[in-house]
């Protein structure tokens, strides 16, 4: 991994800016940001930070995709989240992550230190709401998943699965039921809490019955958002 100094107007050129924490950041108040902000480039399937390291950094994706994940006491991995564009990365309660992150494709990071992005928080009230504001739907996305592991069966994971990157994507202007899938399918599978085994042949059952199409594993097209949300239990 490299980290570089970022150009003097990184921030004013951000293509994810508004979508990012820094968006509630005024021209005038950009430069103080700047002023601490580096670049990392990560490669497809190198660590950004391993569960148990010093947290002593602080990111936002710009490019990419992120997996979260930790390691159960048998051996297994849980998938816990995967960040994309505009999210941030790296909060934490104590000195350490609770958490690995790694690369799923090729990412690129905003690096912030710890402790002068805290002063920043200070100096910009509205800079710490929206980072709350963030705190707050990871927390609701955490309970989320909670119920996706607990009381869903194959086809009702997967759907909501669906569903939560189709709202996220157009969060960032993406055309509506047109997803890219840069997660494997164990990535999904240990998300979701299936076999990877499971998750393709659900995939292909959704493409059958004209729910889905997949012109490639990477991308998917929803053809009937209406079905997966029933099967996901939201109202349409």
């Amino acid at each position: 991994m490299v980290v570089v100094r970022a150009p003097g107007s990184v921030c004013e050129t951000c293509d994810i800016r508004e979508t990012a924490i820094c968006g509630v950041l005024n021209p005038d108040e950009l430069p103080r940001l700047n002023a601490i902000v580096a670049a990392q480039n990560v490669a497809p399937q190198q660590a950004v930070f391993f569960e148990g390291d010093p947290a002593d950094t602080l990111y936002n994706v710009t490019r990419g995709c992120v997996r979260l994940s930790k390691m159960l006491a048998d051996g297994r991995r849980q998938v816990t989240g995967f960040l994309l564009p505009g999210d941030f990365l790296g909060l934490a309660y104590y000195e350490s992550y609770a958490y690995t992150a790694e690369a799923v494709d090729a990412v690129r990071l905003c690096v912030f230190p710890r402790e002068k992005f805290q002063a920043l928080l200070t100096e910009f009230p509205q800079f710490e709401r929206r980072l709350l504001s963030r705190a707050s739907n990871e927390l609701a996305s955490a309970q989320d998943q909670l119920l996706l592991l607990g009381r869903k069966g194959a086809k009702e994971k997967l759907a909501s699965f669906l569903l939560l990157l189709g709202r996220r994507a157009r969060l960032r202007g993406t055309v509506d039921g047109a997803l890219d899938l840069p997660m494997t399918r164990n990535d999904i599978a240990d998300y979701i809490g299936l076999t990877t085994e499971t998750v393709s042949r659900t995939f292909t059952k959704l493409v059958d019955e004209a729910v889905l199409e997949l012109p490639s594993p990477q991308h998917v097209l929803i053809k009937r958002p209406e079905v997966l949300e029933d099967l996901a239990g939201e109202f349409h």
